[in-house]
């Protein structure tokens, strides 16, 4: 059976950070390719106080056998104290787009 790929959603607070992090996530293997949106608006509770940031959103295409380590490398460059990372299985999609990915990310 193939392995899963899974969509990975990742905010950072600006373009250079954003930049960086999809360099090394695809530079290393980990992801096959990263998006970067600009422009989020993103509303957030954050020690006790209700905050408004403009933040970049990265979409990350990888496996499942990948994410451990891709979610390390990602927390050793983030620049936030907790970042967000949430991956979400994709259950459907082009079927040689998505064996791109896992070909583009295999160890």
């Amino acid at each position: 059976m193939p392995q899963t790929v899974l969509l990975c959603y990742c905010s950072c607070p600006d373009t250079a950070s954003a930049q960086r992090l999809a360099e090394t996530l695809v530079g290393e293997s980990l992801a096959a390719c990263v998006n970067r949106l600009p422009g989020v608006l993103s509303t957030y509770r954050w020690q006790g106080a209700v905050t408004t940031d403009d933040e970049v959103l990265l979409l990350i295409k990888t496996t499942a056998e990948r994410f451990e380590a891709l979610k390390t490398r990602l927390l050793e460059l983030h620049p936030y104290e907790l970042p967000e990372l949430i991956a979400v299985p994709v259950d459907r999609g082009h079927a040689t787009y998505l064996d791109w990915v896992r070909t583009s990310v295999k160890d």
